[in-house]
């Protein structure tokens, strides 16, 4: 994305809303003076101007020193940002809590330990009811200060008192910060990976599991101890490929939410993120019923006050609605319907490109590519496959496998006969250094090895022969996942009844009871 490696001060002006700009304006001309004048005007040419360019910046706004402008920016910046702090410094409980510490430190500063002490007894009521330990830990640390270096006429029992808060709280800090850690490395190799791909790697993420894992966790009683181990769980069952304990886990995330309403608003991106597992694992358990229901209890959240408060969560539901309703779509069989929707994914995609990571846009690309494969538009489904092909990350080794082999597959349903041959020993590297080969995938480059040498009226028996020896392998854990990126038996059942993809789907859905779980390709 073109932004992504943008000047930090465009992109963060870019950001504003029209009330932030105007909050920034009044902000910085309470104390204007003529380096603020400068910074007004740069920021008025930057916030005119469609992308980061610094030689228009010095036509825009000619009496500025070329030598200073970097200071100007870094000024401006932090403006912005002081600006950006007053005006939301109520919207969240963490910028709250932060104020009024800064409030307490003030004061005791000022030698005012008495009044300190009273704001700090408030800050650990608050950050108690809300969860907020490390804010507790913070009171507790200039309580101690203040009664450690003075004397206050509260000591009493006092210093057992803060002695074992500090004691209570640090417990409890080391078993979130042991299970958030825990979480956030399942879910980054995850990103990197996908799911496990054998039973060794099946066998090494169990093992890092069990062993970073807490001991004692049924005593876990305070909700982000709770929210880390749900999520721990989650990742490992999803990785593992495990659907129905991912699918306990992700309902028992939003259970904690439900059971706690409070935080929704302390930790809206955690339950956004946690709704958007629970559609993951209705959709891999085609739980069709309930995967409507989730997807409208998100829809609904996302048009609440809260869930247009800010961008991020603005940003985070329009990417996990959509990529619900294209799994909808996808499992649906209603192909053709899912491609209505792929403009106005982009254009959204297009306006919040600065903000939105290429994981999800690896995953967009992929799932369009599906649509289109499964509606026959062979050429298109091969541009969007280029823009993973073609983009130089690390990410999601799994979806850089089955996008070659989907544009591999391309091919071979246009006839593309010249470049085949060349094409099937590239991907099949590619997939063997990558370690993503399955029975499954053998089979297919066997067939299409094969098949060049077999007339189009005797295809059709190939594709039965393919399809029997490959069908036996939908209920094998590691065997799915080849079924999951590209919806192999669909494809071979189309070629053998003489159906299109789209129906032999649909079909599947209408009788849902003979639908086969496929995994996600997205979390």
């Amino acid at each position: 994305m073109p932004n992504r490696n943008s000047d930090i001060l465009f992109q963060l002006i870019k950001s504003l809303q029209k009330a932030e700009k105007r909050n920034f304006k009044l902000y910085i001309k309470r104390s204007s003076n003529n380096e603020d004048l400068k910074v007004i005007k740069l920021f008025d040419a930057m916030d005119k101007s469609s992308e980061y360019d610094e030689k228009i910046l010095f036509k825009k706004v000619p009496e500025m020193d070329k030598s200073r402008l970097s200071n100007l920016k870094t000024h401006l910046y932090k403006e912005v940002l002081a600006s950006l702090r007053l005006l939301k410094s109520s919207d969240s409980i963490e910028l709250e809590l932060n104020e009024q510490l800064d409030y307490a430190r003030i004061l005791y500063n000022k030698g005012l330990y008495l009044q300190s002490l009273k704001i700090l007894e408030k800050v650990k009521e608050s950050a108690s009811s809300h969860s907020q330990d490390s804010f507790l830990l913070q009171a507790i640390s200039l309580e101690k200060k203040i009664e450690i270096l003075h004397i206050t006429r509260s000591m009493g029992d006092r210093a057992d008192k803060l002695a074992n808060e500090a004691i209570h709280v640090n417990e409890r800090r080391t078993s979130i910060t042991q299970l958030s850690n825990l979480a956030l490395q399942l879910y980054s190799w995850y990103v990197k990976v996908g799911h496990a791909r054998n039973e060794e790697e099946e066998k090494n993420v169990k093992e890092f599991f069990k062993s970073h894992m807490p001991a004692n966790t049924t005593g876990f009683n305070s909700f982000y101890e709770k929210l880390y181990l749900y999520q721990s769980y989650c990742w490992q069952a999803f990785i593992c490929q495990d659907f129905l304990m991912y699918y306990r886990y992700s309902q028992k995330w939003i259970n904690l939410f439900e059971a706690n309403p409070a935080m929704i608003e302390v930790e809206t991106g955690h339950y956004v993120k946690g709704l958007h597992n629970l559609l993951n694992a209705h959709f891999d358990l085609r739980n069709f019923k309930q995967f409507d229901t989730t997807l409208n209890q998100l829809e609904e959240f996302a048009n609440s006050p809260l869930g247009l408060q800010h961008d991020n969560f603005k940003i985070n539901c329009f990417i996990y609605i959509n990529v619900a309703k294209l799994n909808n779509y996808l499992m649906t069989g209603t192909f053709s319907e899912g491609l209505k929707l792929v403009s106005h994914i982009e254009d959204q995609l297009k306006e919040y490109e600065q903000f939105i990571d290429e994981h999800r846009i690896l995953v967009f690309n992929y799932k369009i590519a599906v649509l289109h494969y499964g509606c026959g538009n062979f050429d298109t489904a091969i541009d969007y496959l280029h823009k993973i092909i073609n983009e130089n990350v690390s990410l999601r080794t799994d979806l850089q496998c089955y996008a070659r082999l989907m544009h591999l597959m391309a091919h071979y349903e246009l006839g593309n006969t010249t470049i085949i041959e060349s094409l099937i020993k590239s991907v099949f590297r590619y997939m063997a250094k990558m370690k993503n080969f399955t029975v499954v995938e053998e089979e297919i480059f066997k067939f299409l090895r094969k098949s060049f040498f077999v007339s189009p009226r005797k295809l059709k028996p190939e594709f039965e022969l393919l399809l029997n020896n490959i069908k036996h392998y939908e209920k094998n854990r590691f065997e799915t996942r080849s079924f999951a990126y590209l919806d192999i038996i669909s494809w071979l059942e189309a070629k053998v009844y003489g159906k299109t993809m789209s129906e032999v789907v649909h079909e599947k859905y209408k009788s849902s009871k003979h639908c086969v779980a496929i995994v996600s390709p997205e979390s």
